[in-house]
């Protein structure tokens, strides 16, 4: 039980005062939105890499790696003390390395994972800082006690400071993007794919500590949202340039990637700053925005995978990443050349697809905050829609390679399928899933 009623908050059990370093694990409807959407996908992309990684590529030690890294997954999302927190996000980052240097065989790969590695390290090194910060005044890591314990002194501020930052760091927002291009480009497919879902897990984490210890605390959640924005708006053109001059696909699909976290940011912002302005029709916007940027995590977690997945057969075919060597795919892949435009034209917010709905929430909420945002998430949206132009005019089109066409297993097939299906179905009927999980999940994260 928690006493949190006094200035002097205690964390008391029918046996008396607990050991202040316990296991604290929660399931809210904010970690369960997280948890079903990773979930899903998670399954997915394990159903393509059992036919995308090949038996001469110790698929054995893959699927360790693959299971640990869903384990550290799955440990964030409940986890509800920031040590256990801390100990989950190691756990994902070191799988994760070890799966984006899987194919050591090869010069690149183990160099973008000692660079994730090292990422990685300094992030979590001042994350534990944080925590150590706020334990050495309040005396626990339980998230529930401190966000009624804390009281916003410097050394809270800067321990909040040092909790956020290596988790925008994990999650790719400029400017602490620079590991995502080669770590994204450097890894299999499916690996790509799970590394962007574990990217989401770490935003879940800066939006629950944020939300945690704003929503009660006005001096910290408005200047909290405007970093948010700020960052968002960076990713965005940050991300959507750097694509445009890309001539490897892999590459052009992270900093796509950066692009697309910005949204979710500048949703998640907006809420953050005036939720709990005291005015009902600011507080409305910004729930409103919130969940247009909830929205976009699952979307984007959507249509990027199966843009992943998508760009790794695309290289196994050609067997190149340069589009200016590829060409006239579809002539002799019906089915990658359908589910690849699906989810461009997801990413690039054209109805009827999942993209457009999120993104249209967003342009509307943010509008009414303020114009200029909304007009430069529209204008990053047409330059991401030019992007996958190029991609498909280059890949897509013109004459067939001479190169003997690759017939894709079934189970490869399924999993992009699933996807598209996903990805048209949200755009269609977006009603389902708002009602069912997203709404749930701002109340929540509100409520905190």
């Amino acid at each position: 039980y928690y006493m949190v009623g006094s200035s002097n908050p205690e964390m008391l059990t029918e046996h008396g005062l607990t050991f202040p370093i316990r296991i604290g694990l929660k399931i809210d409807p904010f970690s369960l939105f997280f948890i079903i959407m990773t979930t899903t996908l998670v399954l997915i992309f394990y159903v393509f890499s059992t036919q995308y990684i090949e038996e001469n590529e110790r698929k054995n030690y893959f699927t360790v790696l693959f299971i640990t890294m869903v384990a550290g997954m799955m440990g964030l999302l409940v986890a509800n003390d920031l040590f256990t927190f801390f100990v989950f996000l190691e756990i994902l980052s070191i799988s994760s390395a070890a799966l984006v240097a899987f194919r050591t065989e090869r010069k690149h790969p183990p160099y973008a994972g000692y660079k994730y590695m090292f990422v990685s390290a300094v992030a979590t090194s001042f994350f534990l800082l944080g925590v150590a910060f706020l334990y050495a005044q309040y005396g626990s890591f339980n998230i529930d006690y401190l966000k009624e314990a804390i009281r916003g002194t410097l050394l809270d501020k800067i321990a909040i400071v040092l909790l956020i930052i290596p988790l925008a760091m994990k999650s790719g927002v400029v400017p602490m993007h620079m590991w995502i291009p080669d770590t994204y480009s450097e890894a299999p497919a499916p690996i790509s794919a799970m590394v962007k879902l574990g990217s989401l897990i770490c935003l879940y984490g800066l939006f629950r500590i944020s939300f945690s210890f704003g929503m009660s605390h006005a001096h910290v959640s408005y200047p909290l949202g405007v970093l948010f924005i700020v960052f968002g708006i960076l990713s965005m053109f940050v991300g959507v340039t750097q694509a445009l001059v890309q001539k490897d696909v892999k590459r052009l699909m992270a900093f796509h990637a950066v692009s697309q976290v910005g949204y979710m940011l500048l949703g998640m912002g907006v809420g953050l700053t005036v939720v709990k302005s005291g005015d009902a029709s600011f507080a409305l916007f910004g729930k409103v925005a919130m969940i247009g940027g909830l929205l976009h995590v699952v979307n984007n977690a959507l249509y990027k995978g199966l843009l992943f997945l998508t760009s790794g057969i695309m290289v196994r075919h050609f067997k190149t990443r340069n589009l200016d060597a590829m060409h006239g795919l579809a002539h002799y892949d019906v089915f990658t050349t359908v589910v690849f435009m699906i989810a461009a034209l997801a990413i690039s917010g054209i109805p009827p697809f999942n993209g457009f709905v999120s993104k249209i929430i967003i342009y509307e909420s943010v509008f009414q905050y303020n114009p200029v945002l909304t007009l430069i998430a529209i204008f990053v949206s047409i330059l991401t829609l030019a992007s996958f132009m190029k991609v498909f005019y280059s890949a897509f089109l013109g004459m067939p390679s001479s190169r003997r066409p690759m017939e894709q297993p079934v189970l490869i097939k399924c999993s992009m399928f699933v996807l598209a299906v996903f990805i048209v179905v949200i755009g269609i009927y977006p009603q389902g899933i708002l009602k069912a999980i997203i709404e749930p999940a701002v109340n929540a994260l509100i409520n905190f």
